[in-house]
């Protein structure tokens, strides 16, 4: 199964969209830098490891490399860093929708998917309909997440078809 590293991010999305539990029925391994989970999740989304959410560590020299991004780029946070690191170090791609770490992953040659693909691969996986993900989408923008809502819809609506 490919590993996919994962932010905070792409995890609240989902699980404001009520789609958690069907992310850890795709075909992949999803894991989060356990530094990451300690500090963001780990009060409010313990649960998380109980459905599958594997942590990772940072070996010592991905953990100067993070420590290096930290203090070269602008924008991403020091536990969004840890999870490019992290993603470089397995050398896989990284789940996130913040853009400021998008654009410092692409730098960094690693890829990047967002919650658009993973509700797609969920769409295409058959683990849910095309009905089930505009849904999703509803909430999470009831919820105040933050994504491009026509285009979301948009990719939907060019499944469909």
């Amino acid at each position: 199964m490919q590993l996919l590293i994962s932010d905070a991010n792409i995890l609240i999305d989902l699980e404001e969209g009520g789609l958690l539990e069907q992310l850890f029925r795709l075909a992949y391994r999803f894991t989060i830098p356990d530094i990451l989970f300690y500090d963001e999740l780990e009060s409010q989304h313990a649960h998380l490891l109980e459905r599958g959410l594997e942590l990772g560590e940072l070996s010592p020299d991905t953990m100067l490399y993070a420590m290096n991004l930290i203090a070269r780029v602008r924008g991403p946070s020091r536990n969004d860093c840890f999870a490019l690191a992290l993603a470089k170090q397995e050398n896989c791609p990284l789940l996130s929708g913040d853009e400021a770490l998008r654009k410092a992953a692409v730098r960094e040659g690693v890829e990047v998917k967002g919650t658009l693909w993973v509700v797609e691969a969920l769409v295409g996986s058959n683990i849910i309909s095309l009905a089930q993900a505009h849904a999703a989408y509803e909430l999470m923008k009831s919820n105040a997440r933050r994504l491009p809502w026509t285009l979301a819809h948009q990719r939907l609506d060019e499944l469909e078809r």
